[in-house]
C-alpha cells in the first residue's frame, strides 16, 4: 500500500430516519454532540445524520476498522468545509481523512481518501495490528 486507502458507503436516508424513530437512544450513541446540533438545525435532519453516518462508514472502511466507536469519528462542518476530526485511539494514527457527502430525498453516501500525514510511509491498518 502507498500510504493511501479509500472508503465508501451509502445508506437510504429512510433507513435512518426509521431507526433513530424507533431508538431515540441510538442518535446519541452514534452521533456527537455536535453532529446531532447541525442537523435538528435541518428541514430534515435524518438526511443529514444518515450523510454523516455514510462518513463515519467510509472512514472506518477506508481504515480497515473491523470494531469502532461512532463517535470517534466526528463530521464537522458543511459543504466545502466539511471535515473529519478523530478522536479516542483513532486519533493517535497519524493519519489525514479527506470526505465527500451527499445525498438525494432518498439516498445518503460519502466516500472517504485516508492518508499517512507527511513523514509517515506506515499503512495506518498496520499501526493497529501492532498494538
Amino acid at each position: 500500500m502507498d500510504g493511501m486507502s479509500v472508503g465508501i458507503d451509502l445508506l437510504e436516508i429512510e433507513r435512518m430516519e426509521q431507526a433513530l424513530a424507533r431508538r431515540p437512544g441510538l442518535a446519541l450513541r452514534l452521533f456527537t454532540e455536535g453532529e446531532r446540533a447541525y442537523a435538528a438545525g435541518r428541514a430534515r435532519p435524518g438526511q443529514h445524520l444518515a450523510a454523516r453516518f455514510c462518513a463515519k462508514e467510509a472512514v472506518a472502511k477506508a481504515l480497515r476498522l473491523e470494531a469502532w466507536n461512532p463517535r470517534d469519528i466526528e463530521i464537522a462542518g458543511q459543504g466545502a468545509g466539511t471535515r473529519v476530526a478523530l478522536h479516542g485511539d483513532l486519533a493517535a494514527l497519524g493519519v489525514e481523512v479527506d470526505i465527500s457527502l451527499t445525498h438525494s430525498k432518498v439516498t445518503a453516501g460519502a466516500v472517504a481518501l485516508v492518508r499517512a500525514r507527511a513523514g509517515r510511509t506506515q499503512d495506518p491498518a498496520s499501526d493497529r495490528a501492532r498494538s
